[in-house]
């Protein structure tokens, strides 16, 4: 398995590049000797082997095996990127399951993974406004409070 894990350029990619490929690359034809061992992938993406099996264990990773061991494609390896990167803006992984089933086999999904993607992504921009707001009036007023203690200090000290 060796001889297929060789492509060195691969292996090096951090894990920030791995994370900003995009969900075209899913349904890229990958060359046969495109095949990544468990190790190399947590290596890359900086998880441990028993995260990358939960991940199988939620139907978000389907490797193959050869002679019982894992080994995950460039589709695969696109898919963890796609998980990382979902789970870091907040997702679930029900969420990430389900833009992930949108897209199909071959690509069929990809308008429908783009409109969820657009529908999630206006919900987490009007949520983060709505905190935005409400962390600007908190410290509006403890900026209040802090220069009116402050004062009364003063006044106590003068």
């Amino acid at each position: 398995m060796s001889a297929v894990l060789n492509d060195k350029s691969r292996r090096k990619a951090s894990p920030a590049r791995a994370a900003a490929r995009t969900v075209e690359d899913l349904g890229a034809a990958a060359p046969a000797e495109a095949l990544f061992g468990i190790t190399e992938l947590c290596r890359e993406f900086g998880l441990s082997p028993r995260a990358i099996r939960f991940y199988e264990d939620k139907g978000l990773l389907a490797p193959r095996r050869v002679n019982g061991a894992r080994v995950y494609t460039q589709r695969d390896r696109v898919r963890l990127s796609l998980i990382q990167r979902a789970k870091g803006l907040g997702s679930s992984l029900a969420e990430i399951k389900q833009f992930l089933d949108l897209y199909g086999s071959r690509g069929e999904g990809r308008t429908k993974q783009l409109q969820f993607t657009l529908e999630r992504s206006n919900q987490a921009i009007e949520a983060l406004e709505e905190k935005r707001a409400q962390i600007e009036a908190t410290l509006a007023e403890l900026r209040m409070i802090n220069a009116s203690v402050r004062q009364q200090l003063a006044g106590l000290r003068g």
